[in-house]
């Protein structure tokens, strides 16, 4: 009698042991993605239980309305995982295109819990432009993807946008060619109404009134578009040249300090030489002087990004589950995107809307102090995405 009744508690332990490793798996396993995808070497990171799938990443071209788009697909070359999916990755402004490291290290993970990943960085976006011709990329990838059995058995996908693509993305999910093609939507950094995000980064002032320095980055990058505005027509190419060459200075200044070193110096030569105003310009620009860029450009907000293709919260709203993350305190789009974006597709009638602002982040990456409770927080929502 006492034999039996320690074997039945025996398996009562053991049952018990087994449901509690069931529910805590998928957790531990997306501590182990969040962590991966930040790239940074986090100390026991190596003793989580998490077995990541070899990948195999091919070159593809995608047929648009406005020409082939490269990108790379992503899939596991392992056994299926419990996450195995299909998902569309949409960067931001970038010049490396599907070389970008952060963007390279997320879709190379996400493949390595068995999602079959399509990175496509948007040509236009690639310099540094935000036009309605990403949106309709994004559109049109998206029902390419979704229509590719042997990559898509159920017909339906995720689609992941981050920075400006995360706007763009949420925008092109609104679209009927895409109603019934959309698992769900996830959008990290995005913006809900692009002039609101012109008007911040020209003034440094949030939608409430309360002040935030924006980084001239943004400033600059709006900069591009009003170029017409701003100087005569034969200054506006020389001009952009010199601006791009500061971007690219920007894009590596952390990573490769002696190559930005080098190309600061070339966008300060090439403003040197051009003719006023547009001298004037560039060498605000070499400054990093937003607070005199801003003020050219503020009046301009409308005029280079009102186009309703550019705004989600200017669209029909999707249908499918939207997941927005943001960083609690972003200098490029500000954080107050996120829930207005949030409210504005709630009231137009997604059928779900979760939001998280999160200091583990900036604007695209992640932070260096962050606390236990933060990154718990972070996890949480992140399994919740992939549920």
């Amino acid at each position: 009698m006492m034999t039996r009744r320690w074997l039945h508690v025996g398996v009562v332990i053991i049952v018990a042991i087994a449901g509690l490793a069931w529910c805590v798996a998928p957790y531990v396993r997306s501590l182990a993605l969040v962590i991966d995808v930040s790239g940074r070497d986090v100390p026991g990171r190596r003793w989580l239980p998490t077995r990541v799938q070899p990948v195999d990443a091919t070159d593809v071209s995608v047929n648009t309305r406005h020409g082939a788009v490269e990108g790379r697909l992503y899939r596991s070359t392992g056994r299926a995982a419990a996450w195995s999916r299909t998902v569309l990755v949409v960067p931001g402004l970038h010049a490396a295109g599907v070389e970008e490291p952060r963007l390279d290290r997320l879709s190379r993970r996400l493949a390595g819990e068995g999602i079959t990943v399509l990175s496509l960085p948007l040509p236009d976006l690639r310099k540094f432009l935000v036009t309605p011709r990403s949106t309709d990329v994004i559109e049109d990838a998206a029902l390419w993807l979704a229509g590719q059995p042997e990559m898509t058995p159920t017909g339906r996908i995720g689609l992941i946008g981050i920075s400006f693509g995360g706007g763009l993305a949420l925008v092109a999910a609104g679209r009927p060619s895409l109603a019934n093609r959309l698992e769900m939507v996830v959008s990290f950094g995005g913006h809900g109404d692009l002039p609101r995000v012109v008007r911040y980064v020209c003034s440094g002032v949030l939608p409430d009134g309360t002040h935030q320095p924006a980084h001239d980055y943004g400033t600059v990058l709006f900069l591009l578009a009003a170029l017409p505005h701003l100087v005569p027509a034969g200054q506006v190419a020389p001009l952009d040249r010199a601006i791009r060459v500061f971007l690219d200075a920007s894009m590596v200044d952390v990573s490769e300090p002696a190559r930005a070193a080098a190309l600061f110096r070339e966008a300060r030569d090439l403003g040197a030489a051009l003719a006023e105003p547009a001298r004037s310009v560039m060498a605000d620009v070499s400054a990093r002087d937003a607070t005199r860029l801003g003020p050219r450009l503020v009046d301009l907000a409308e005029r280079v990004g009102g186009d309703p293709a550019l705004s989600p919260e200017r669209s029909p709203a999707t249908r499918a589950r939207v997941f927005l993350v943001h960083g609690a305190v972003d200098t490029v789009i500000p954080q107050t995107e996120t829930p207005a974006a949030a409210a504005f597709l709630q009231r137009a009638g997604a059928a779900e809307v979760h939001w998280l602002l999160t200091p583990t982040v900036s604007h695209a990456d992640a932070t260096a102090s962050v606390t236990v409770s933060d990154v718990w927080v972070l996890v949480r929502f992140w399994r919740r995405i992939f549920d």
